[in-house]
Formats: structure tokens, C-alpha cells, sequence
């Protein structure tokens, strides 16, 4: 058994057969000169095209726009902006009739700082979830490869373009996209579900997948692991043993500015051992021997800190040792709807 699990272990942290990615959120995405890659979050793939990491991330805000079509404009922004206000829009954004957008066209940082204050004087809404549903941004699967074929395979490479393939000599990597959408987030489990979307079936079947476990675990597991980010880089892929310390009937307040702050709440794991920050969304992962594979039990949600006293002061003094993490349990009867 030892050999078999090993060889599934290294398969996991491998850019061929890991079901490890990262979803980030894509703005002027046909622009290559002015695409922005923001919101980077771990996420990793159930089957089917869908993929599961957390919710917490899409309620945060990302204050600015680089492009806005003129519909959205002329209703949710021109009626509430005054005349310098006017104006410092007309310098931050150019009026591109083939896209008929609004696209950021300004290097002045501090015409950068005056428009984020705009934005949030007139109340626009700029979290990232409704920058979705708004079509202000989109969102896309990461996968990358030392070389320059989508899974060793020609003609699935043909399937992507330029926009949407492109090598990255600084991290010597080739980088595909593939959209996704978001299905539904589940607030209160910190979880979120996106389906790949726009896509021919063949590249949705040949990226690698992981059963789910709807289980939840003793704290006596011997076989429980982390899948993250290495720790110095979102490129690779670590696998690290974990420990079920405790459980936990979760409460936590997460603050919203616009929609109101809401609630974190649920059963959790208390987990013990190495993550990294920026790992929210990995998955925990059990090994089940009698069928040699590694199945998804929990997603990472969110640092626990230890309080310290140093010199006899407590205020910003943590150390994270442990993490919280969400039992996919939580949503069974939701993803047991979906296979």
C-alpha cells in the first residue's frame, strides 16, 4: 500500500495530474497589452467541469474598474458624478467605439487614488461578485505547463488562441485559460461552486479531477493532507500532512461595506499543520486505501491564530499554527445534485 499511495501522492503536486488550480478574475481579457489578472484564489476540480474553493474572497472589493461598458455608465455611474468628478473620469478612461467600453487609459497614481475615492463616494459597487454579474470582469482557470501543450496533447492545444494561450518566460511557464462561471456561493459555509464554462467538452474532460468525501473525519486520522500553493509561489503545488485537532460549531462575522457584514457559521474542522497564506480554497484530502485514491473532504477557510503577549502586549501579537477549514459535508446535498 505504501508504494501505491506514494506514486497517488506525487500525482497530486505533478501540472499533469494535480486537481490543484487557481481562479482569478480577468479584465480586458482580448487585450493582451492591458489584461488584468486579479482576486487569485485556489480552487480544484470535482468532476464535470465544476470546481469548489471559497466564498469569502468574491464580497471583497476591488475598488476600481479597467474597463465598463456604456450602458453601465451612463446609468450606475454619469448621474451621480459632479463636474471635476466628470472630468477626472474623462482622464482616467478612453471611449473605445469597437468595444464600445470605457477602458482605463491613466499612469497618474494619484488620479488612480481619486477615482477609487469616487467610486466609493457615489457608492458604486465594486465587489468582485457583482463585478461578475455586471460583466465588468470574468473569471478563468489558471493551468500551466513547463511546456507548450495543453496536457501533452496538439489538438487540444488548437483549441485555444492567443488570448487565451500564452508562454510566460519570467516563470517559465505556457499558461492556458479556461473560463468559468460562478454557480453559487454558499456564504455561510464559506464555499463557492464555478463551473467551466464556453468550452468544447474534450478540454473539460482532460483536466484532472478528485472525488469528493462527504465524511467527517475522527481527529485520529492518520491519513489526512493539505493540497495547496508551494510555500514561495502560487506556480507550485505542495502536499503536506494535516491533523483534525478539533471541531468546531463556527461563528465569525465577515465585514461587507455595501452589502452588510454577514455571517461565517457552521460546523468546521480545527486543523493543525502547515498552510500558507493565500491558501484559502485548498482542498484537505484523505487517502481511502481500499480504492487507492484521494478523495476531498474539506476546503481551507480560514487562518486561526494563537494570541501571544509579547512584552507584556497582546494587540497584533498572533501566531498561525492552526487553520479552519470546511467539511464539504456542509453543501452534500447541494453537490449531490450535480452528479
Amino acid at each position: 500500500m505504501t508504494q501505491h499511495k506514494l506514486a497517488k501522492q506525487l500525482e497530486l503536486t505533478h501540472e499533469q495530474t494535480s486537481p490543484l488550480f487557481r481562479i482569478m478574475f480577468t479584465q480586458n481579457i482580448n487585450e493582451p497589452n492591458r489584461r488584468h489578472f486579479e482576486n487569485n484564489i485556489c480552487a480544484f476540480h470535482i468532476g464535470q467541469g465544476y470546481f469548489l474553493t471559497v466564498a469569502h474572497n468574491l464580497k471583497t472589493e476591488a475598488k476600481i474598474f479597467k474597463s465598463i461598458d456604456s450602458g453601465l455608465f451612463e446609468h450606475d455611474i454619469l448621474p451621480f458624478l459632479n463636474e471635476p468628478q466628470k472630468q477626472l473620469f474623462e482622464r482616467c478612461y478612453y471611449w473605445n467605439t469597437e468595444q464600445q467600453r470605457y477602458v482605463w487609459n491613466n499612469n497618474n497614481p494619484n488620479d488612480f487614488e481619486a477615482m477609487i475615492n469616487t467610486l466609493r463616494q457615489i457608492n458604486f459597487d465594486t465587489r468582485w461578485v457583482t463585478f461578475l454579474e455586471k460583466k465588468i470582469c470574468q473569471a478563468h482557470l489558471i493551468v500551466q505547463f513547463k511546456e507548450p501543450l495543453f496536457y501533452q496533447n496538439p489538438e487540444w492545444t488548437a483549441q485555444f488562441n492567443s488570448t487565451t494561450h500564452f508562454a510566460e518566460p519570467a516563470i517559465n511557464r505556457h499558461t492556458f485559460l479556461v473560463e468559468v462561471a460562478l454557480v453559487e456561493a454558499f456564504y455561510g459555509d464559506d464555499i463557492a461552486l464555478y463551473k467551466i464554462v464556453n468550452t468544447p467538452p474534450e478540454i473539460i474532460e482532460a483536466i484532472p479531477a478528485v472525488k469528493v468525501n462527504f465524511d467527517i473525519l475522527p481527529d485520529n486520522q492518520d491519513h489526512f493532507y493539505g493540497l495547496q500553493s508551494s510555500p514561495t509561489s502560487e506556480v507550485g503545488k505542495l502536499l503536506n500532512k494535516a491533523q483534525i485537532e478539533g471541531f468546531t460549531e463556527h461563528f465569525s462575522i465577515f465585514p461587507e461595506r455595501i452589502g452588510g457584514n454577514y455571517v461565517l457559521e457552521g460546523l468546521r474542522y480545527l486543523i493543525k499543520g502547515y498552510f500558507r497564506f493565500g491558501s484559502s480554497g485548498a482542498p484537505y484530502l484523505v487517502y481511502n486505501s481500499e480504492q487507492n485514491q484521494f478523495e476531498a473532504n474539506a476546503i481551507q477557510s480560514e487562518a486561526c491564530p494563537i494570541q501571544l503577549s509579547i512584552s507584556n502586549k497582546r494587540d497584533g501579537n498572533f501566531q498561525y499554527v492552526n487553520a479552519i477549514a470546511t467539511p464539504l459535508r456542509n453543501i452534500k446535498d447541494q453537490l449531490e445534485k450535480l452528479f
